[in-house]
């Protein structure tokens, strides 16, 4: 198993020569449960630690860099809730005010609220598509997940406006009335975009630089719209799917993120995201008021997983609460958690080859039990419980 540890990383560590051998049994055992590659940043009592296992590319030998770039999925709605709660701060926009008379291009139901969407409660119909309660599916636009997956492929570079979107979500169904129950839509953050750019009058892009990535530092994040690019350092991703009766994979870490625009497009670092989560709990970018706002947790339905605005609160198996917003997009993955008070955090960059059946989905879960066991019950995990 290949385990690497950078020579910026030992040399960040408060311990010399500490090591964590729980940690890299931990991503190893990930690895040989079927991804190529995992990289892991841990804060806490004992210092820093980062590392990974694996490999960065399909038939390679190089393990993933530790601070490499990633697609980080929908940990981007945690950005794009803290901005718009930044702005909520500066009463440029109401919390519990009507998101149509501040987008009122798009005739939305006048009962949802700011709220509703960075909650999730809204009811508007999720475009990248909606599974119900009897098993039935609807579609939205083509995605890797689906028997569109091959499609979504075809036109992985195409580019997806982020109106466009919001229209195709409103001419389906609403799957409830706003407010009455919860169902994660990524229609909600690309709302929310819209939102940000239409009080700011700036891009989204700008906003996010000069009121997070600029004052934490934040030099690997990138807000990329429509860009199919990704910085170096990364790791690769790969897609497999069936042709004229033959399995085919290949490289998808160039692709055009706009098919999930705000609700899922961003690139950042585990270095980034550490550094970001612990400033976002610990009272660095929003008032005290609306931080406590933001880690309420409302019910959704997920044994133990409540969502706030942009986070959701989970209780570990020995019941502690983390703050926590995890992002897989196609063939990678990020992982983001801290205790409530910022002094403990967890994150990790996941590279695979991904397919429409969603494979890697149990996977993915059990990867993700198994970190927070170790490092917030200081255990490793059982796999005959259930993933979280």
């Amino acid at each position: 198993m290949m385990i690497n540890l950078s020579d910026q990383d030992k040399n960040t560590l408060p311990i010399a020569g500490q090591d964590r051998p729980e940690l890299r049994k931990a991503i190893e055992e990930i690895v040989e449960s079927g991804f190529l590659g995992v990289s892991l940043r841990v804060h806490d009592e004992r210092g820093a630690w980062a590392g990974s296992a694996g490999v960065a590319e399909l038939g390679g030998t190089e393990a993933p860099p530790v601070n490499g770039h990633a697609r980080i999925g929908s940990n981007t709605k945690t950005f794009t809730a803290t901005l718009v709660l930044q702005l909520v701060a500066e009463g440029k926009i109401g919390l519990d005010t009507p998101v149509a008379g501040y987008l009122p291009e798009f005739g939305l139901d006048g009962r949802i609220t700011v709220r509703m969407l960075l909650q999730h409660t809204s009811g508007i119909f999720n475009f990248t598509g909606e599974v119900y309660d009897d098993g039935s599916i609807v579609h939205g636009i083509a995605v890797p997940y689906s028997t569109t997956g091959k499609q979504w492929l075809d036109n992985r570079f195409h580019t997806y406006r982020p109106e466009e979107l919001v229209r195709l979500a409103l001419s389906k169904p609403a799957r409830f009335a706003p407010g009455t129950g919860w169902s994660y839509a990524n229609t909600n953050y690309v709302l929310a975009r819209l939102l940000i750019e239409k009080v700011s009058g700036r891009s989204l892009a700008e906003e996010m630089q000069e009121r997070i990535l600029g004052p934490l530092g934040l030099s690997g994040t990138v807000v990329p719209d429509a860009s199919p690019e990704i910085p170096a350092p990364h790791a690769h991703i790969y897609y497999r799917y069936q042709e004229d009766g033959r399995q085919k994979t290949i490289d998808i870490t160039r692709y055009n993120p706009s098919w999930v625009s705000t609700g899922g497009d961003m690139i950042s670092t585990s270095q980034d995201l550490a550094t970001f989560i612990s400033a976002l709990v610990g009272g660095k970018l929003l008032p005290a008021p609306l931080l406590t706002e933001m880690c309420t947790p409302h019910p959704t339905g997920i044994p133990n997983m409540d969502y706030g605005l942009g986070v959701f609160v989970q209780k570990t198996d020995r019941g502690a609460t983390v703050i926590t917003h995890n992002g897989g997009n196609v063939g990678s993955a990020s992982l983001m958690y801290s205790t409530p008070d910022g002094s403990k955090t967890l994150t990790a960059v996941l590279n695979w080859v991904d397919d429409a059946e969603m494979s890697i989905a149990a996977a993915f879960q059990n990867a993700q039990h198994k970190l927070v066991n170790e490092v917030f019950c200081g255990e490793h995990a059982d796999p005959a419980q259930p993933a979280d």
